[in-house]
């Protein structure tokens, strides 16, 4: 039931989010609460903390402008700001969007000389409707945005005499003149998969926007089953997903993708039409340290790069894994050789065990480790990097025939260690990635839906030299929420309840940021924040 029901709801969502700032609030935070939901709720807002922006002088400038109705893309020119060099300390994006009606969640892209530097999703709307902004810090594209580029702006949608919300946005940069500290380029895959990196590259990274969506079963992976499980998300192997980078055909990087739900997941808008999940408005992508592989990228010749999916079934559609390599040069240097010492590939595991019964139950477990490592020959010596990465996935999905009641608990580890050893002590950022998932929906009398359902999303940080602490940060970014309402009956006879809160922390050596949000009836009752 579950499944149907939250198809019905998503179908359609596009494929192609960064913090999202709260628009002019539609009520404040001392308005009364009211029994249930009304035809108004606050605008949208998460408790993630603002970009940071330097002092001074600042340039902007448009960079695309629409209203989308379809699947027609925007299609513009960027300029460079005038009066704001060609270097930059920092570049902001933000985009303003508003939407009234009736309307799906919508996924969206936004494309730069080719280049993906945003990837956004929409916020479902009130019928007096909402506003929303977000924010990014987009400076390591700063060598695309210094020349003259094809802009491509995308927020696919549909609207009929159903879904009449049309999505209207305004996404601008602003330019904040000083000492960058970004990469020398910023590369695409040439036809989508081969790769041609400057001969003098000494350091590469690639970042993937792996998402899996389009209103099929993958939009929701980790709730896939075996086929034997009779499920209506079925999957050969089960929920395990893992996004793999290849280089000529040799694993060069893992990792886990991050459990994204959309703002009409669960089968529950009213979770998300104040407070999104974690992510939902800022798509990050999956950074890969592809510097071991240099001394074989450097020799001029074009390469092949690949980036797979693993667990989907073969044929099935829904993920998009856009490419971007961030490229790091040696200004003294024509050529920066070197040579792959270590790979080591453990063997992927992973299993899903289906026991049937009154409720029916699937446990998964998975695994992988990685390790590779590299030098590169520099102007100021011989530079290794090790990369070491190591998956973990373990789930309990629960459920009942005909998917009355719905049930998963699941968590992700993915730990990640960068050494970087040349001239002086080396170099260690150790990343611990923790996402979570407890969630419940069940169909009760009276066509009543209930969701029940907490979601984490947490990393540890430690960077070190010569094996003594540096910098360190804790993140912990807690997302729960409780909603019910009446299914198949008009909008104004779902008698719609729900709260919803986030609690956003981070802090470490560079001090600390904590910020709670809470919503009732989609009025912020509410915003406190302090260390």
């Amino acid at each position: 039931m579950k499944r149907r029901i939250l198809m019905s709801m998503l179908a359609g969502a596009t494929l192609v989010a960064s913090t999202l700032l709260g628009a002019s609030p539609a009520r404040s935070a001392d308005t009364p609460v009211p029994a249930e939901f009304g035809t108004d709720w606050h605008d949208p807002l998460t408790a993630a903390p603002p970009v940071t922006k330097p002092a001074g002088k600042a340039c902007r400038v448009t960079l695309a402008e629409a209203q989308f109705r379809d699947f027609t893309p925007y299609k513009g020119t960027y300029t460079p700001p005038e009066g704001c060099g060609d270097r930059w300390s920092k570049v902001v994006l933000r985009l303003d969007g508003k939407v009234k009606g009736r309307q799906f969640d919508r996924l969206g892209h936004l494309h730069v000389g080719g280049v993906e530097i945003f990837r956004t999703s929409t916020p479902q709307p009130s019928p007096d409707g909402i506003e929303w902004s977000v924010e990014k810090d987009v400076t390591r594209y700063s060598d695309t945005f210094r020349g003259r580029q094809d802009v491509e702006m995308l927020i696919g949608n549909v609207v009929d005499d159903t879904y009449t919300g049309i999505i209207d946005v305004k996404v601008t940069l602003t330019f904040y003149p000083g000492k960058p500290a970004a990469p020398d380029q910023v590369l695409t895959l040439d036809d989508g998969s081969t790769l041609t990196t400057p001969r003098n590259s000494e350091r590469i990274v690639a970042e993937v926007y792996a998402t899996g969506s389009g209103g099929g079963c993958e939009e929701y992976w980790y709730l896939t089953v075996p086929d034997a499980a009779p499920y209506s998300c079925q999957a050969d192997d089960g929920p395990y997903r893992e996004v793999q980078i290849k280089v000529d055909g040799q694993l060069a990087g893992i990792a886990a993708p991050f459990p994204t739900v959309w703002t009409g997941g669960w089968s529950n808008p009213f979770l998300w039409y104040v407070v999104p999940g974690p992510r939902a408005f800022d798509i990050k992508p999956i950074e890969y340290d592809l510097t071991p592989f240099a001394g074989i990228l450097n020799d001029g010749r074009p390469h092949r790069v690949e980036v797979s999916v693993v667990g989907v079934p073969e044929g099935q559609s829904g993920w998009s894994a856009p490419v971007n390599v961030l490229v790091w040069q040696d200004a003294k240097s024509t050529h920066v050789g070197g040579k792959l010492t270590v790979h080591k590939s453990g063997d992927l595991a992973n299993s899903s065990t289906y026991t049937p019964g009154s409720e029916h139950r699937v446990d998964t477990e998975g695994h992988h480790r990685l390790t590779v490592a590299g030098y590169v020959d520099t102007s100021h010596g011989r530079v290794t990097t090790t990369v070491s990465r190591s998956l973990a996935n373990t789930s309990t999905h629960r459920w009942t025939d005909g998917e009355n009641m719905d049930a998963l608990d699941a968590t992700w580890a993915d730990d990640e260690s960068v050494t970087v050893d040349g001239r002086g002590p080396a170099r260690t950022t150790r990343t611990q990635r923790t996402y979570t998932m407890d969630g419940t929906t069940t169909l009760g009398a009276g066509d009543r839906l209930r969701t029940v359902l907490t979601l984490g999303d947490r990393a540890a940080v430690v960077e070190s030299r010569g094996g003594r602490r540096t910098a360190w940060s804790r993140l912990d970014d807690t997302y729960s929420g409780d909603a019910t309402y009446t299914v198949n009956v008009p909008r104004d006879q779902r008698h719609a309840v729900g709260t919803t809160s986030e609690r956003y922390r981070i802090h470490g050596s560079s001090g600390c940021y904590d910020r709670s949000l809470t919503t009732v009836q989609g009025v912020l009752t509410e915003d406190r924040g302090g260390c």
